[in-house]
């Protein structure tokens, strides 16, 4: 083999450190702790911020008008539209993924499975909406009942890896699949109570959207790229249709393949058959640039397909998503002006109250009653390792709503004096949720 193809004897000191760097940063970043130690400090700069001297430029910011034009066209929307309505959407594909991924070989494949989570996250979800309602029922409030429905799952994950290895796994199982299921529930609650009366052309625009993804995937269509024109399809038709446009992340997300398209070759037989090309070419010392783009390319087509699509799309967007698209929503929605709330104010005390006895006291009460009632009914039993300590550990860490919660609030309430209430109680629910479960956890295991 000629020098040039051999590898270098000595690499430069530079090279080493960043790539030693590069490598912590990444098995950093995949510490689920991390993701919810961010979202934390961005909610806390945001509500700093908000009550601070430079208030008035919180606002400001986030409503600063983005425009974009071609010719006479032009279209123009707020940071904060942006973020709510536009980004969003990438979490609540991410979301959609996990959904599929769990329906086809998770904790919701089959209904043995999916029993106790599914049960226990209806309670989870139907008694925070008892304890709020029995706050606010007959005023103008009661239209947040969905708000502390909603359980944040990289929140509750990130507090659940705080207390280590001594979590048995069959806890986190749980918790996710029944985190899951809880935002199936309020993706399905936004769907229903929280969208406008619908424009049809809006609806045929997005089915517009959805045919053509369709047509992509039988085409054999894999670079994710180009769906974002399609996707970008569905967001604009479901927006102009009043249904909220982030949904068009969910159903993109359902709507990624479990397996990776069909091929006439397995990847891994790709691979190794590329693999012995390359090598027996490269041992020429005449192979050219032109000789090796042809297997390099089928490397590159075959590395990509060892993973299915729904796995790529958490894989490639989760890392966006934990450390950007989420912090910048909490940076954006949890700026909450403690000037403005008055809860000397019957609504807005109630709001309050309802929001933080519903996620503190109501989702630990609903999943624990829902998993009791199932289990001694013999329609299901307790996972392996799982005990109804793990079960209460669940129950108080999914009253950390956090993002789901605070978007839902967003849609609930136009007035800002009852926004600013709903999102204080979910930050304040949330931080007590978190405390407590971390409280129970290092009590009883």
């Amino acid at each position: 083999m000629s020098d040039k193809n051999s590898a270098s004897s000595t690499i430069p000191r530079p090279q080493v450190l960043t790539t030693r760097a590069l490598a912590a940063i990444e098995r950093f970043s995949h510490i689920e702790a991390v993701s919810g130690i961010v979202l934390l400090f961005a909610a806390m700069v945001a509500l700093i911020w908000a009550n601070s001297p430079l208030a008035d430029s919180y606002e400001h910011f986030w409503n600063t008008p983005l425009t974009l034009g071609l010719g006479e066209f032009t279209v123009s929307c707020s940071l904060h539209f942006l973020v709510n309505d536009g980004l969003m959407a990438i979490f609540f594909l991410v979301v959609g993924a996990e959904i599929r991924q769990e329906i086809n070989d998770g904790a919701l494949a089959n209904l043995k499975l999916a029993t106790l989570p599914l049960g226990a996250a209806l309670g989870g979800v139907m008694m925070p909406a008892i304890i709020y309602m029995a706050f606010n029922q007959g005023t103008e409030a009661s239209t947040g009942w969905a708000v502390p429905t909603a359980t944040d799952i990289a929140f509750a994950v990130g507090v659940l890896a705080l207390l280590g290895k001594s979590i048995p796994g069959g806890i986190r199982v749980l918790l996710l699949a029944l985190a899951i299921i809880d935002d199936i529930v309020a993706i399905l609650i936004i769907a229903v109570f929280y969208t406008a009366s619908l424009d049809y052309l809006g609806l045929v625009v997005a089915l517009s959207g959805l045919a053509l993804v369709l047509l992509f995937q039988k085409m054999g269509i894999g670079k994710a790229y180009l769906y974002i024109l399609p996707g970008a399809i569905v967001w604009f038709g479901l927006l102009k249709t009043g249904v909220h446009p982030t949904l068009a992340g969910v159903i993109l997300g359902l709507m990624t393949p479990v397996n990776s398209k069909p091929a006439t070759e397995q990847p891994l037989d790709t691979i190794g058959r590329t693999f012995h090309e390359l090598m027996d070419r490269f041992s020429h010392s005449s192979n050219s640039p032109q000789e090796v783009t042809k297997p390099l390319k089928q490397l590159q087509q075959a590395q990509r397909e060892i993973l299915p699509p729904v796995q790529r799309v958490q894989v490639g967007l989760h890392p966006w998503v934990a450390f950007g698209v989420m912090p910048l929503f909490a940076l954006a929605n949890a700026g909450v002006g403690l000037e403005g709330i008055n809860l000397d104010d019957d609504v807005s005390r109630n709001i309050f109250m309802g929001v933080i006895s519903a996620l503190v006291l109501g989702k630990p009460l609903g999943i624990v009653l829902a998993s009791v009632a199932l289990v001694k009914l013999n329609i299901c039993k307790l996972p392996e390792g799982v005990t109804w300590s793990g079960i209460g550990l669940v129950g108080l860490l999914a009253g950390i709503g956090f993002t789901m919660s605070i978007f839902i609030s967003s849609l609930a309430f136009s007035d800002p004096a009852l926004l600013s209430s709903a999102k204080l109680s979910v930050l304040a629910a949330s931080a007590a949720a978190a405390i407590t479960g971390l409280i129970w956890g290092k009590i009883k295991f």
